[in-house]
């Protein structure tokens, strides 16, 4: 390909695409293919749209400088594209990340809002979120039920951090608020209800952490790992929800590969597994009724 060529937006992607399709990358922070990464690191720096007409437009000698420095690092450090960009897209938004915190990728996303509305009605006022990283899921909340004020804890301080910076950046600072703390203790100590308590806790269980790509290395262990079967957290959470949540108030957990393990755990509980857009069983919901409130 010649430079003519790989200074356009198209002949850059393409040329990004042969890297790391030729490197052995793992994919699962934001895309899961070589082509998606490529595109979404192209796009990011120069700014322009994702759509056919900016293909032919040029890219500047900057940006092309800085795009191939960071190829050159994902390929090199095995580090996730957004820890290097500084930033991620979760459901069509723009969040801060930096290297250190989880990336945001959680398919609890797409179920926020009308998905649940058999369950919870839009005018619902008080959510949390717990284990809320750098705030995704929470902002979303917020963003999809207008009337609630939403609480998001979250242990890591550097996470805690930039879920406040992500709270300003969508305009939210009057509804949203971070406690930086530990998400078991705080669920126990309060006395308050909630219309909707969702988590998208650590899961992964000790067999898989031993085995996952060297791109989960860049994110803190305390947000993956999740004691033998996974179930660490939700085990936590479990007896609490009784007390915390109104009456008819809904808890949506996350818990990805570890479903399995949930469904042998608790085969009697009356969860409800989610449909996903990419399929499988990793999200479930509980509802507490009125007479058990």
């Amino acid at each position: 390909m010649s430079e003519n060529e790989s200074a356009t937006v198209g002949g850059l992607i393409a040329t990004v695409y042969q890297r790391f399709d030729n490197a052995p990358l793992s994919y699962g922070h934001g895309t899961d293919n070589a082509w998606d990464e490529a595109v979404y690191l192209v796009l990011s720096v120069t700014g322009y749209a994702d759509d056919e007409a900016s293909l032919q437009l040029p890219v500047i000698p900057a940006d092309l400088q800085h795009i191939h420095s960071i190829a050159g690092r994902r390929i090199n450090e095995r580090a996730p594209l957004a820890h290097l960009l500084g930033e991620c897209q979760f459901m069509g938004k723009r969040f801060f990340v930096e290297s250190g915190v989880m990336v945001p990728r959680s398919p609890i996303g797409y179920l926020l809002g009308e998905p649940l509305q058999d369950w919870l009605p839009q005018d619902i006022t008080r959510i949390v979120d717990l284990c809320a990283g750098v705030g995704c899921l929470g902002i979303l909340a917020a963003q999809r039920y207008p009337m609630s004020k939403v609480t998001l804890v979250e242990l890591d301080s550097k996470a805690a951090a930039l879920a406040r910076k992500n709270v300003e950046l969508h305009n939210l600072g009057e509804r949203v608020e971070v406690i930086q703390g530990d998400a078991c203790d705080w669920l126990g100590s309060e006395t308050g209800q909630w219309d909707l308590i969702l988590t998208n806790p650590p899961y992964v269980d000790a067999a898989d952490m031993q085995a996952l790509p060297e791109e989960y290395r860049h994110e803190p262990e305390l947000g993956l790992a999740a004691g033998e079967d996974g179930l660490a957290l939700v085990d936590a959470f479990l007896p609490e929800l009784a007390a915390r949540l109104k009456p008819n108030g809904v808890f949506l957990c996350e818990v990805g590969a570890s479903a399995p393990a949930m469904q042998h755990k608790y085969p009697d509980l009356p969860i409800e597994w989610l449909e996903l857009p990419e399929g499988g069983e990793g999200v479930f919901l509980m509802q507490v009724s009125a007479n058990d409130g």
